[in-house]
Formats: C-alpha cells, sequence, structure tokens
C-alpha cells in the first residue's frame, strides 16, 4: 500500500516552517527530506536508503535523518506519531507535505514536486 503525502499541516493551519537550527543540518538548495526514525524500526532502514537515493538522483536535494527518541520536543511539535515520517520541505524549510510508513521511491519523487 503506496504511502500518502498530504498536503501541508491541513486547511486553516499554517505549515510550520523549520531551519537548520531545529533539523541539525543545513537546507538542500531545492528541497529537503526529513526523516524521523527510531533505533528499533524496521521500516525506518528501508525508508532511509530510498530518501538517501532520491536526493542522490534529484539535485539540490538533501535527506536528514533524525532520531525521533533523541529530539522528543520536535516530535511532539510536528505532531509525528509514529517512526518513520517523513516530511519534504521546500527551499525554505516549509513542511509542503508529510507521511508516515515506509515510502516507495515514486511516491517521494512525486511528493517533491510541491516542493521544488
Amino acid at each position: 500500500m503506496p504511502v500518502r503525502y498530504d498536503e501541508g499541516e491541513g486547511a486553516g493551519r499554517a505549515a510550520p516552517r523549520l531551519g537548520a537550527a531545529e533539523i541539525g543540518a543545513e537546507l538542500g538548495r531545492r528541497a529537503t527530506l526529513v526523516q524521523f526514525s527510531s533505533a528499533f524500526c524496521r521500516p525506518c532502514a528501508a525508508t532511509r536508503r530510498v530518501l538517501a537515493d532520491v536526493a542522490a538522483m534529484v539535485e539540490g536535494v538533501a535527506h536528514v535523518e533524525i532520531d525521533a527518541e533523541a529530539h522528543l520536543g520536535l516530535v511532539r511539535a510536528l505532531g509525528i506519531g509514529a517512526t518513520p515520517t517523513t516530511l519534504v520541505l521546500d527551499a525554505t524549510g516549509r513542511v509542503v507535505r508529510r507521511a508516515a510508513g515506509q515510502p516507495r521511491k515514486a511516491d517521494v519523487i512525486a511528493a517533491l514536486g510541491a516542493a521544488v
């Protein structure tokens, strides 16, 4: 079953904006794939490979993995309820898509269309 990438944060709510200070790395020039993972999450390893592959394929896209357990404040602020969860940020750090679960490469590439 494909992972669904929702639009931003929903109708009536402003999408959050994240920067290097929040994610612990520089944003990609065009977009950033932010993955929330946990140590014992098997789908997280597969998600890491998919997101890293896409970031390597698409110029200007960065992949950042965040340990959810070590960043509980950020997890709570963003409403992350499961790992893996992927956020797609545009060049300014605005969350334009999000999905929980292990994504397919084609779904990630399609979701990037909203950011670039």
